[in-house]
């Protein structure tokens, strides 16, 4: 019993080769760290990265450069186009995630849908952007969850049906 036991040296020795190692310490594997991302950052001629961004109905093209934190939808601020401070809340999450506030300047269009659809759309979109321009910030983006578009939509009408799935009132007599 004693000869089919082995010392943790000569299992190291086994995945080295034939070639035994002289005393306890054996040389750990050198593991190289990437310091490069892995993806390039996509500006275009004026230094602002482009992304699209989607939620239900709305799609906002979102352009990001950096600035003093300035977010521009349609031509309006922020506060005049998103009077409700939840919508705001919403659209500034991707950059508290990233820690970059007040760091890079917004401007986006955003077509179709609700108000809340298009929050959702922008800040689809911020994220997008923001990974583009610096593609160290997409894992934090991404375990947040922002990258993922938010597939949800409302479910059509169905014939027979008042709603999508509401019965008409039965009427017994």
């Amino acid at each position: 019993m004693s000869d089919n036991r082995q010392s943790l040296s000569d299992l190291g020795n086994l995945t080295q080769g034939a070639a035994p190692v002289e005393g306890a310490e054996a040389a750990a594997p050198v593991v190289q760290v990437q310091t490069t991302p892995l993806r390039q950052q996509e500006v275009d001629k004026f230094g602002r990265a482009y992304a699209t961004g989607r939620r239900k109905d709305a799609v906002a093209r979102v352009w990001l450069k950096p600035g003093t934190g300035k977010i521009t939808i349609n031509g309006r601020d922020q506060e005049v186009y998103f009077a409700r401070p939840t919508l705001r809340l919403v659209i500034n999450q991707p950059f508290g995630v990233a820690e970059r506030e007040g760091q890079y300047d917004v401007v986006c269009t955003v077509k179709g849908g609700g108000l809340s659809g298009q929050a959702g759309a922008v800040k689809h979109g911020i994220a997008q952007a923001l990974t583009r321009y610096e593609p160290v910030l997409r894992s934090p983006v991404k375990a947040a969850g922002f990258l993922t578009r938010d597939s949800r939509a409302v479910e059509r009408k169905k014939y027979g049906k008042a709603k999508a799935r509401r019965s008409f009132q039965f009427s017994k007599r």
